[in-house]
C-alpha cells in the first residue's frame, strides 16, 4: 500500500471530502449492503464494522439499522466520520493488520479496497475480516475497478458546491504498466472560496487485479464467495460487489 500521506485528500485535503463526495451520493448503496446482510443473516441489528471508513459517509446510512464500528488509517478521515456518526466507536488502524480481538456479524470493505496494491495486501485485509467475523458471517468488498472493466486513459470532470466552496475536479487515470497490479490517478482540484482560487493536484495508486484474484483469495481465506454487478456510482465506479461468507472450520 501507498505511504498514504502522499494522498493528499485524506490528510491536508480532507475537508473538500464531504463536498466532491457528498453523504447522500451512498445511500442507494448502503441499502444493497444492509439488504445482503439481512438476506443472509436474517434480520436485527447486526454487528458490522467497516474497514476503510473514510468520511463515514456508507455509514451515515446504516448506522439506525446496524452496530456498527469502523477503522481508517487516516485519523483526518476518521474525524469527518467521528462528526458525521457520533454514536460509532472509531479505530486507526490498518485494514491489514488491525485486530480489536473481537467478532462482528458482518464486514464492509468499500472503496478503499481499491489501496490494496498487491495480492499479499489482499490476502493480509481478508484475514482480518475473517479473524472479526463469526462463521457464516458476511464479507463484502467494493473496490472501484477491476482489470476487466479498467477505462485506461479516462479522463473525468465534476463540479461540486458547498456553502462558500466552489471545488472542480479533474481526475486522469492511467495504467503506466500493464505488467503490475498498479495505476495511477491524479487529480486536480480548483478550489474557489473567500473570493480567490487555489490549484492543488494529488495522486493517488491505487491496486487493479481480475475478477477471478479478488474471488480467489477471498476463497483461500476462508470464505465461500459469490460476485454480483454493483450498480455504479457517478463517474462509473464500483461496478463489481464481492461477497463471502466465512465458512466454519472443521
Amino acid at each position: 500500500m501507498p505511504e498514504v500521506r502522499s494522498i493528499r485528500l485524506y490528510y491536508d485535503l480532507a475537508y473538500l471530502w464531504p463536498i466532491i463526495s457528498p453523504p447522500e451520493e451512498y445511500g442507494s448503496e448502503a441499502r444493497v449492503f444492509a439488504d445482503i446482510v439481512h438476506d443472509e443473516l436474517g434480520p436485527g441489528r447486526h454487528r458490522l464494522l467497516e474497514l476503510g471508513v473514510g468520511g463515514g459517509h456508507n455509514l451515515f446510512h446504516l448506522t439506525a439499522g446496524f452496530e456498527c464500528t469502523a477503522v481508517d488509517l487516516s485519523p483526518d478521515m476518521l474525524a469527518l466520520s467521528q462528526g458525521l456518526n457520533p454514536g460509532v466507536e472509531h479505530h486507526v488502524g490498518d485494514m491489514r493488520s488491525i485486530r480489536l480481538d473481537r467478532v462482528f456479524d458482518a464486514v464492509l470493505v468499500h472503496d478503499a479496497a481499491s489501496y490494496l496494491l498487491t495480492e499479499q495486501d489482499l490476502q493480509k485485509t481478508f484475514a482480518t475480516a475473517a479473524a472479526h467475523l463469526l462463521p457464516g458471517g458476511v464479507l463484502m468488498v467494493a473496490p472501484d475497478w477491476v482489470q476487466e472493466t479498467f477505462p485506461d486513459g479516462w479522463v473525468y470532470d465534476w463540479d461540486r458546491k458547498q456553502g462558500d466552496i466552489e471545488v472542480n475536479i479533474q481526475e486522469v487515470m492511467v495504467d503506466p504498466d500493464p505488467a503490475d497490479t498498479q495505476v495511477e490517478s491524479t487529480y486536480t482540484y480548483t478550489i474557489k472560496k473567500e473570493g480567490g482560487t487555489t490549484v492543488e493536484v494529488d495522486t493517488h495508486i491505487t491496486g487493479l487485479f481480475p475478477l477471478n484474484t479478488w474471488s480467489g483469495l477471498m476463497g483461500q481465506a476462508g470464505f465461500s464467495v459469490e460476485v454480483r454487478p454493483l450498480p455504479p456510482n457517478e463517474g462509473g465506479y464500483g461496478s463489481w460487489l464481492f461477497i463471502g461468507l466465512l465458512r466454519e472450520t472443521i
